[in-house]
């Protein structure tokens, strides 16, 4: 007997049925359900029902004194209630299904049942029905003066044959304040009520216990605070002296009622057995907090993120720890289908994949969003441009500058947002392009070449190079860019923006010197000399000395600053003209656009003014830094550096054209040698692409368009052949200008439940804010009256801005912080529960050491070997394998794929399809008698253990 005690069930048996119960028609998602709780008082000499509790998702409460809800928060229930109300649905009446379109209707069909099951002696039949159709009183809504029974006789027998009504047709029987209270906006539209109401009596002996389902949402006049049909009833009356017990089953059954998995059981469930089976569940899953060791007058703030009702069944279903569950697969779009195995298989199904989304790739872009997005991006590309142009201008003796770049990024970000596989992507020029275009200049020029058609045959060898990879489906590759090689890129180009920025500022300093030998008394670092005030007389053309009493110790060659405007004099003297600290200004517009980015940006968490207003100022809030502080510079009026864009469409070298010819200025064998440099800007422009392309579809941005990665090379290997004839920079997937395009277009819901947190949805994917940011960076030469005004250290601060934001949400990140963190005041990530903290220690110093490596490659002429250097990142990362286990690599990165992986995924394909079939025959009966079979041990509140079928 003991052994049988102790043996405990792989499965819970509450979840296997609950799994079959919710397996059979799930298509159609169940309502929201909004319920109200109301507890029997006494006013005066009459009896009312008064509302005491409601749920959308979290609890809120009528305050004492009821003037007041109070803040939504998690219901904290004990364990002897819902051991309570499991007894109370054991042993009351559970009516589904039922007909009702009233509530008298119905209290007399729950009051029958209970007659004729024997529960309830019939000489209570009219107490009851009396104490329950008695008048409801909202919080802060006037009582309604007419009771329930009374608009039931009203309301005739015609309610019978009226189904679930609409809003307009029972606005009548509802009182205004119902149909204008502002709470209905937290409810959705097709929510549905789920009343609760328990009271104590004097004339009943035992507890008078009902739930009931109806068979259609029906609107019950004045019985729920907001006009929602109703569909769940629970009554509970009992003797007196048990009030707070019976306060806490109501609170029990409500919130059982807005849990996700309970609310499909009570909508699905067949008979009173599948509700207990959902409260065991809700059981299981129950966690206990020790009396002595927390207050439960504490009320718990609602959670930021909760689990879905789904993966709680599967856990209490599967209690499997698979090898790799924590993170996934790498980027979560790595996998190849036997498709892909054709030639140019990848890119057909790119664009298989891709052309059905095509026209909401526009349409949906029409949202404010996408203005704030625009700006954003924009104001970055153009900045990146004008910098990047410059020191390409220096490198290549102005062969390609601001003008080049300008009408580069134009052109190439426009074709590629409008027709590539992933238009959230951002196309720039990069570091080792720029480094590989100055040796390929010098190159040129030490040995006679013509660079231009040097470059071009490189960009025609390259392009079609791009073309083989697509061909061959060489972005397989992808699938072992892992979050070690992902987070190591994205970590050093934000570290490159975030150094650039202040390199940029540093050098203001020596531009501009800061004047630390000012003093408050003199205008400059030197003595100005103070004469007389000099006035043009009116009868000559000559001017006079004005005479001013000057004390006789004091000359006027010896007069402070002060005291030279005191007496009339002027200070004269060629150190004597203002210079202002221009270095220090610009500062102060760097730093402020930067901080004042950050705050609004965190403005939409902050407790003031409405959601929308809150949401607004953070979607807008680069633009609104940017205007602010441009704004401080045209009200002050220095003359900060400011934005230079050219004003003329031509060429920045006046002997070059627009078009570079193939043939005539080098010697043949230069058209075919140029393979072999063309094969390093290749693997610099596949490795760049592709890494940025997986951190822009990793799977935590929940992107529901799917992937291009084959397409976006191709249309990158065409641009580069179009930028080489025509004798513009060649780009690539900009990382940090991508990251924080996506982050400007992220999309959370609104939360209409009191309580619950934004939840993070996905990215708002469309092609129109990329086209737009490109068409305005083509057209700058004509907005050059206007961005003239806007200075650069502002715009620096942006590009801080993007390089500090993409750092967030990087596990890297996070984990070299821990270094520095005491260990009881680390953060509860979720790797630190199961990996050492040393280990977890020693691969985040091997990611630094890597990223050391990655730095000081790039500030040497070395850099061009940086796409060699990326895939010795892959290297290193398959060396891990044997140093760290494949339990610690799940959790603190991603297992790389096996050998045996298509096989196994063939055979479970198989197994599926197996599945599939028998389903459609008819073989599910097996698992029906499975079910039926079932012992389980239901724990009574006496703490015996009774067996007894499911």
């Amino acid at each position: 007997m003991m052994s049988d005690v102790c043996v405990f069930a792989p499965v819970s048996p509450a979840a296997e049925r609950l799994r079959y119960i919710l397996g059979e028609d799930d298509d159609m998602p169940n309502p929201t359900l909004f319920t109200e709780m109301d507890t029997l008082q006494q006013d005066g000499d009459e009896l009312e029902w008064k509302e005491s509790a409601r749920w959308v998702k979290f609890e809120e409460k009528v305050e004492d004194g009821g003037e007041r809800w109070s803040k939504p928060h998690v219901s904290t229930l004990s364990l002897h209630s819902l051991f309570e109300l499991r007894t109370c649905l054991q042993t009351g009446t559970v009516v589904l299904d039922l007909e009702g379109y009233s509530l008298p209707q119905i209290v007399d069909e729950i009051i029958e049942r209970q007659i004729d099951e024997g529960m309830l002696s019939p000489d209570l039949r009219e107490k009851i029905s009396f104490v329950l159709l008695r008048k409801h009183r909202h919080q802060t809504k006037k009582p309604i003066h007419r009771s329930l029974a009374d608009m039931g006789k009203a309301s005739g027998g015609g309610a019978r044959h009226a189904h679930s009504r609409s809003m307009n047709d029972i606005a009548d029987t509802l009182s205004t304040d119902q149909l204008r209270n502002k709470f209905m906006k937290k409810i959705p539209r097709d929510a549905e009520a789920s009343n609760v109401l328990v009271g104590e009596v004097d004339f009943l002996d035992k507890p008078f216990v009902a739930f009931v389902r109806l068979a259609q949402a029906t609107t019950l006049g004045g019985l729920t605070e907001v006009p929602v049909p109703t569909r769940f009833l629970f009554i509970l009356l009992g003797p007196t002296g048990k009030a707070k017990s019976y306060n806490q089953i109501g609170r029990a059954i409500a919130t059982l009622m807005v849990d996700d998995l309970f609310s499909d059981v009570a909508y699905k469930a067949r008979d009173r057995e599948d509700l207990i089976a959902g409260i065991d569940e809700f059981l299981d899953e129950v966690i206990v907090l020790p009396p002595g060791e927390w207050d439960p007058k504490i009320r718990i703030e609602p959670p930021k993120k909760v689990p879905t009702a789904d993966k709680r069944l599967e856990k209490s279903v599967h209690s499997l720890n698979e090898l790799g569950q924590p993170n996934g697969t790498a980027g979560g779009s790595g996998g190849h289908s036997e498709d892909e195995e054709m030639f140019c298989g990848g890119l057909f199904l790119d664009m298989k994949r891709k052309l059905p989304w095509f026209p909401s790739d526009f349409y949906e872009g029409f949202h404010i969003q996408s203005i704030s997005a625009v700006l954003f991006i924009y104001l970055g590309c153009i900045t990146n441009a004008i910098t990047f142009g410059g020191l390409l201008g220096d490198a290549t003796d102005n062969y390609q500058g601001v003008m080049e770049s300008f009408l580069g990024t134009a052109l190439s970000g426009t074709v590629f947002c409008m027709f590539s596989g992933q238009p959230l992507i951002i196309l720039s020029s990069t570091g080792p392009i720029l480094i590989f275009e100055k040796l390929l200049f010098e190159f040129s020029k030490n040995n006679g070449i013509d660079y231009m058609e040097l470059r071009l045959w490189i960009g025609i060898h390259s392009c079609i190079q791009c073309f083989l990879l697509v061909a061959t489906d060489a972005s397989y590759i992808i699938k072992y860019m892992t979050r070690f090689t992902e987070e190591g890129f994205s970590s050093l180009i934000s570290f490159i923006f975030i150094s650039d920025a202040i390199k940029k500022m540093v050098s203001h300093t020596q531009y501009y010197p800061i004047n630390t030998d000012f003093k408050p008394d003199y205008v400059t670092a030197y003595k100005c000399e103070c004469l007389p005030l000099r006035s043009p007389s009116p009868y000559s053309s000559t001017s006079k000395t004005v005479s001013y009493s000057l004390p006789s110790y004091l000359d006027w060659s010896q007069l402070s600053k002060k005291e030279c405007v005191k007496y009339g004099g002027s200070l004269v003297g060629n150190t004597c003209k203002y210079v202002p600290d221009l270095a220090l200004m610009s500062f102060i517009l760097f730093f402020g656009t930067y901080s004042m980015t950050v705050s609004l940006k965190k403005f939409k968490f902050s407790r003031y003014f409405p959601t929308k207003l809150r949401k607004l100022i953070s979607d807008f809030s680069i633009f609104m830094a940017i205007m602010t502080f441009v704004g401080l510079d045209r009200l002050i009026g220095l003359k900060t550096p400011k934005l230079i864009v050219p004003t003329e469409f031509k060429p920045t070298r006046p002997d070059r054209g627009w078009i570079v010819l193939p043939f005539g200025k080098n010697p043949w064998w230069v058209y075919l040698a140029s393979f072999v440099p063309a094969l390093l800007v290749t693997i610099l422009i596949f490795m760049d692409q592709q890494i940025s392309a997986v951190i822009v579809n990793r799977k935590e941005n929940k992107l529901r368009k799917g992937c291009g990665y084959h397409l976006d090379l191709f249309w990158v290997g065409v641009l580069m052949a179009v930028c080489s004839f025509l004798g513009l920079p060649w780009y690539v997937a900009a990382t940090v200008i991508s990251i924080a395009h996506i982050d400007s277009l992220k999309m959370e819901s609104e939360s209409s439940a009191p309580g619950e947190q934004p939840q993070f949805l996905g990215v708002r994917e469309q092609r129109l804010t990329g086209i737009l940011v490109f068409v305005l960076t083509g057209v700058s030469i004509f907005l050059a009256p206007v961005l003239q005004f806007i200075p650069m250290p502002v715009l620096y601060g942006v590009f801080l801005y993007m390089g500090v934001a993409s750092l967030s949400g990087i596990q890297f990140w996070e984990r070299i912080k821990l270094y520095m963190m005491p260990s009881k005041y680390q953060p509860d990530f979720p790797f630190l529960r199961h990996v050492p903290l040393r280990r977890v220690h020693l691969f985040t110093l091997v990611q630094i050491i890597c990223l050391a490596v990655l730095w000081v490659l790039k500030s040497t002429v070395l850099a061009i070997l940086f796409p060699v250097m990326i895939l010795g990142l892959l290297v290193v990362r398959k060396m891990l394998d044997m140093v760290f286990s494949q339990h610690d690599l799940a959790w603190i990165d991603d297992i790389l794929p096996g050998k045996d992986k298509k096989k196994d995924k063939k055979k479970k394909g198989d197994k599926d399809d197996t599945k599939k079939k028998d389903k459609k025959k008819g073989r599910a009966d097996d698992s029906k008698d499975k079910v039926r079979n079932v012992k389980i041990y239901c724990h009574q509140l006496a703490g015996l253990e009774q067996k007894k079928p499911c």
